[in-house]
């Protein structure tokens, strides 16, 4: 069984974000994002009424390690999707690109 870190999400910052998906900028925008241990983080589009990808409200970041992540969706269904694997990008450390999304922070 995997542990996933709960996320306070009363503490979070608003950043720009972008979240790709399959070579498509899928949003991009501000985010609340939720720091969490280890370099870990979740984000949330800082407008309420408006969720990141269709049907996903939030997209969480864990870090696995060195530079490598394991990268999870949350539904509008509560269903928490994995999307896979991710690793730091080499150019913008900003960002964890997988085998088809890319999420920047």
């Amino acid at each position: 069984m995997l542990a996933i870190p709960s996320v306070s999400f009363a503490a979070g910052q608003v950043v720009k974000c972008a979240v790709e998906s399959e070579g498509q900028s899928t949003f991009r925008g501000k985010c609340v994002f939720f720091r969490e241990n280890g370099g870990s983080f979740t984000l949330r589009s800082a407008n309420p009424s408006r969720t990141l990808l269709e049907g996903i409200t939030d997209v969480s970041v864990y870090i696995v390690g060195k530079d490598m992540a394991d990268v999870r969706g949350l539904t509008t269904d509560g269903i928490n999707s994995r999307w896979g694997e991710a690793k730091r990008s080499k150019t913008d450390k900003a960002c964890w690109v997988g085998s088809d999304f890319k999420v920047c922070a």
